[in-house]
């Protein structure tokens, strides 16, 4: 007689506050929780660091998936095409497909780290039916502030890319703001550089392919100074400018979650 297989606890880190958050506040409350991290090959040296130092924190492997197909590999196959917001090729299959396979025929409980605070959304539901969902921060009634209390009492606190930027995700990610592009120029010219060679345009229909909608990295580049003199977040319309850390920390609106939430949880 076969003994069934235990079900598997799974728990994704995207690099991103909540999905941190998530595993230290579970890391007790599941001892066999399972540790995954989609690396698309296009992911900014702070989000790496980051999850290195989760892993040695949750003294257990984050294991990397993906096979070693990153984001190049599926490029080639989309006709060098980029993803975007309507195409978010890169979304299924460095993010969807490489956790289902995964999970394979297993039962699974998947934990997302949705807060209690945030608008009814569901994050990602398989149509697995071996895979469920549970929504720990939701449950319990956890909101931001408690979010970011777990991160500083752990000691690991907020992930130093929100200094410049208000989202994990590639570093070429289609949902950034334009200043957060410059953010990129300034604090990683060399990717920036790269996130340039990507765009392209089509001399046959007269199309351009760019991150930025409507405009290329090169005329951001050209407009820095403009750019950063209208950044402003400025909820009581003060001319107060702030920090994108402390536009993440001070405003219920995150653009974290203008993006695309299987990347940025």
């Amino acid at each position: 007689m076969t003994t069934p297989k235990p079900t598997r606890h799974l728990l994704g880190i995207s690099g991103g506050k909540d999905s941190a958050a998530l595993a230290i506040y579970m890391r007790d409350k599941v001892p066999e929780m399972e540790y995954f991290f989609a690396d698309t090959g296009a992911e900014l040296p702070e989000t790496l660091k980051f999850v290195d130092l989760m892993e040695d924190y949750l003294g257990k492997e984050i294991v990397r998936i993906n096979a070693g197909r990153d984001f190049d590999f599926y490029m080639k196959l989309h006709n060098n095409y980029l993803p975007s917001a309507q195409q978010r090729w890169c979304t299924i299959n460095l993010k969807l497909k490489p956790f289902e396979d995964f999970a394979g025929n297993d039962e699974v409980i998947q934990y997302v780290g949705i807060r209690a605070d945030e608008p009814e959304r569901a994050g990602y539901l398989s149509s697995k039916p071996t895979i469920t969902t549970r929504l720990p921060f939701r449950e319990d009634g956890l909101a931001k502030e408690d979010i970011i209390n777990i991160l500083n009492e752990s000691g690991l606190g907020m992930p130093k890319y929100y200094e410049w930027r208000s989202r994990s995700g590639c570093y070429f990610c289609f949902f950034q703001r334009k200043i957060e592009w410059i953010g990129l120029l300034e604090h990683h010219p060399k990717l920036f550089e790269a996130a340039k060679k990507y765009e392209k345009f089509d001399e046959k229909t007269g199309k351009r392919f760019t991150w930025s909608e409507r405009e290329s990295l090169d005329e951001i580049e050209a407009r820095k100074d403009e750019i950063k003199a209208k950044f402003t977040l400025t909820p009581n319309k003060e001319k107060k400018k702030k920090t994108l850390m402390q536009a993440v920390l001070e405003n219920d609106d995150d653009d974290e979650y203008d993006g695309c939430l299987i990347c940025m949880l």
